[in-house]
């Protein structure tokens, strides 16, 4: 499991400061402010990602998703639980594991592992099969409100075949 460090609290503030998401540290052992999951999970309150050295890093990335997805009348009020729906959840999931993509020495790929091995849950049994052959939706969501990154437009597996 990915955690936190010094270097990848450094990635994460280059890779979300452009959103207007601030983070914040706390102490080995503090209990992390606005976490929804508790422990070593990641927290937020208002425009403020609380992280600790032993937070996941799928967990950093997960609620920064979260976030950026969310229409700024529930960033006003937020603390702890980011809410949303169905839609919204997968379009999270997709952007964070496109943001591993960014992080140096992190990619998609061992996000996807740590993701299965917290216990995410997908319908096809893992993340990267979801990611690459049912996550259309996702794609589609994230893109009509401009999240999406040019390069992620195209779906990469077998849906870009479309009906055979």
């Amino acid at each position: 499991m990915q955690r936190i460090d010094a270097s990848r609290l450094e990635d994460l503030r280059v890779l979300l400061a452009p959103h207007g998401l601030r983070i914040r540290s706390v102490s080995a052992g503090e209990a992390v402010p606005g976490s929804y999951w508790g422990d070593s999970e990641a927290g937020l309150i208002g425009d403020t990602l609380y992280l600790r050295p032993d937070t996941p890093l799928h967990s950093a990335l997960h609620e920064a998703a979260h976030w950026v997805c969310m229409p700024p009348s529930r960033r006003a009020s937020l603390d702890r639980d980011a809410g949303g729906d169905h839609a919204e959840e997968n379009a999270v999931c997709y952007l964070q594991i496109l943001w591993a993509e960014r992080l140096p020495g992190v990619g998609a790929d061992g996000l996807m592992a740590d993701m299965d091995a917290w216990g995410y849950s997908f319908r096809l049994g893992s993340a990267a099969r979801w990611f690459h052959e049912d996550a259309a939706d996702a794609r589609e969501w994230l893109a009509a409100r401009g999240l999406l990154p040019e390069a992620a437009a195209a779906p990469a597996g077998p849906e870009a075949q479309g009906p055979a």
